[in-house]
């Protein structure tokens, strides 16, 4: 990665933006899973303390009590790590939130295989899925700490629906500049191309940009989607696009069975039938390691993503 590329923590401009929308709102509430100072809700909780419930290692009971919160008219956001708040207390977000269609703010962090280290008990690579399939739950990635903060303050006046939000715990490469608007339900076009194109979402944008540069040198003109929202996914500027190359290339630091090429191969085999190749973890487990190093092992390099670009065109 370039020295010039400027990292930030998607983890400290959430906690921050809490603490500064808790000024504007004064019924917005913060719950956390005694992961407070991994997820930075600690910023917002010493701030206003009153409003900041940490629930221990109880994710059920933070769901629960959230939903209870919200039916009360509190602007509510919950927060732990994305393997916990996806999977431990799936049945309370179902059943309490998303059933009586409760605008609970689900923010989660240390999502997909970019947790590292930890290894897979915590590399939370299934998340979008089984939150994906639950009616009425609405799922967003960012990409970076701008889209992160632009987010967090939309879904501050979003009470429709339940949202789920996935953020990484490494730092990431800032994208957006402060004119960027988020906008749910809505993908960006970030390069125009004709030959291929190629949807990520999350972390994964600043790959397939790097990507992008690599083949337009090899004169390849590649289309680069930007789909924050994977549920609802933005169908019109995925349609278009697909008329446009006739192949698409999806790339998610997530499972590919249920999460965005699954989400974009569903419209597509419906509306506008293309070729549709899924890039991201497949039917496994990963390995504790680096970050870089597991984009690597498991094809979500920028290399990796040049090489199927070039794979698929033949098949053209």
């Amino acid at each position: 990665m370039a020295e010039q590329v400027k990292l930030t923590s998607m983890r400290n401009t959430y906690g921050d933006t809490l603490a500064r929308l808790g000024e504007k709102y004064k019924n917005l509430v913060v719950l956390d899973a005694d992961l407070a100072k991994s997820t930075q809700t600690i910023r917002f909780g010493k701030k206003f303390p009153d409003r900041f419930f940490d629930m221990g290692i109880a994710e059920q009971d933070m769901m629960g009590t959230a939903a209870g919160l919200a039916a009360c008219g509190m602007n509510t956001f919950a927060s732990t790590f994305a393997m916990f708040g996806s999977g431990r207390c799936w049945e309370q977000i179902r059943n309490s939130i998303a059933y009586p269609n409760l605008p609970v703010k689900i923010v989660v962090s240390h999502a997909g295989i970019s947790v590292g280290a930890d290894g897979p008990t915590h590399q939370a690579c299934e998340d979008m899925s089984i939150l994906r399939a639950i009616p009425n739950m609405k799922v967003v990635s960012p990409a970076d700490s701008v889209e992160t903060e632009k987010l967090i303050e939309f879904l501050a006046e979003y009470y429709d629906s339940p949202v789920y939000v996935r953020l990484a715990r490494m730092n990431t490469p800032v994208v957006f500049d402060n004119n960027y608007k988020f906008e749910l339900g809505k993908g960006c076009i970030i390069k125009e191309g004709k030959d291929i194109t190629l949807i990520s979402t999350g972390v994964m944008l600043f790959k397939v940009i790097e990507a992008h540069e690599i083949l337009k040198r090899k004169g390849i003109s590649a289309e680069v989607i930007h789909m924050p929202t994977i549920k609802p996914l933005d169908k019109e500027t995925l349609i278009n696009s697909a008329k446009k190359t006739g192949l698409i290339i999806t790339v998610e630091e997530h499972t590919v069975i249920g999460g965005l090429g699954s989400a974009v191969a569903e419209v597509i085999s419906e509306d506008y039938p293309c070729y549709v190749l899924r890039v991201g973890i497949q039917d496994l487990f990963a390995e504790s390691g680096e970050p870089e190093d597991l984009f690597n092992k498991y094809g979500l390099s920028v290399d990796a993503i040049v090489n199927k670009v070039e794979e698929l065109l033949k098949k053209k």
